[in-house]
């Protein structure tokens, strides 16, 4: 039986040996992949350098550029807001992502680990509460905000934003713990540590790779916010970069399509270098996220 599934096995895997068919079934798909990935970052790239002729021109290859430019860019750094809007991005992101990512710990081991009553429920609860959509939410949160005193600055984006990062966070921590084996801290307790050690120093070292997954998603969902920050801030050197390149290189019906692209662009390179460094780990995190 196990020496015909063997064989079985290896003739399925042949089929792939041919050039031939391992073109159409493993590289064409790859290269149409990579086609349809990589084209936005393409087109942002050259119309960003495109001159404004070329930009409004009806005539020559859309898909190429003739005599590039980097004025667009000049316009965009040194006549425009965008290192305050870069700046605030930044700092929004990092510190929201750095708090979600506390109360998610707290949250996720207290839920897996201190089994009392009603844990399964809770967990379940928050999960749903990701489900429910920002541009719901953020007509109370504005009451809030405005009542707070905290419209118009930096922190109504940093502590609203946990609002929904902190329980996809605290779902995928969940699983990651859950994957952890439980002897390792029942064998803790019985030296003597306290939950607090065996959460920093056991527990913690063996969920990085759940914790960079989750770092890499509540900050991407932070840098890319776009309802919260519109709705918040007014003032365009407090903007984020997502609100700040849409309204102020949109006057109207006119579209500074060279500068806008520029933005998208710088707005897309930071997010897309931090996947790159940690895809292993991002990768890791999310299949041990789904073990039970």
């Amino acid at each position: 039986m196990s020496a015909d599934k063997g064989n079985t096995d290896t003739v399925g895997m042949s089929f792939l040996d041919s050039t031939p068919r391992k073109a159409v079934t493993v590289y064409l798909p790859l290269v149409v992949f990579l086609i349809v990935l990589l084209f936005p970052f393409y087109w942002m790239a050259i119309t960003s350098v495109k001159p404004d002729q070329e930009l409004l021109s009806r005539t020559g290859n859309p898909f190429w550029v003739v005599g590039p430019t980097l004025e667009h860019f000049h316009k965009l750094l040194f006549e425009t807001s965008f290192p305050a809007w870069m700046w605030n991005t930044v700092l929004v992101s990092v510190v929201a992502t750095g708090f979600s990512l506390a109360a998610s710990v707290l949250a996720a081991y207290a839920i897996e680990r201190l089994r009392f009553r009603g844990s399964r429920h809770v967990g379940l609860a928050i999960f749903l509460a990701y489900l429910v959509p920002p541009s719901i939410l953020f007509i109370p949160l504005a009451n809030v905000v405005f009542k707070l005193g905290l419209f118009d600055t930096r922190w109504a984006l940093i502590l609203t934003y946990p609002t929904f990062l902190i329980p996809f966070c605290t779902w995928l921590l969940m699983g990651y713990f859950r994957s952890i084996p439980i002897e390792l801290e029942e064998c803790a307790l019985i030296d003597g540590a306290s939950r607090w050690q065996i959460l920093v120093k056991i527990v913690l070292p063996l969920a990085v790779p759940g914790l960079i997954s989750a770092g890499i998603f509540a900050f991407t969902l932070s840098w890319n916010e776009f309802i919260y920050a519109l709705t918040f801030i007014s003032s365009s050197e407090i903007k984020t970069l997502p609100v700040g390149v849409v309204t102020e290189l949109v006057q109207g019906d006119v579209y500074q399509w060279g500068p806008l692209m520029a933005g998208a662009l710088f707005g897309s390179l930071p997010v897309a270098f931090i996947y790159s460094f940690f895809v292993e780990y991002y990768v890791s995190g999310m299949t041990g996220s789904v073990k039970e």
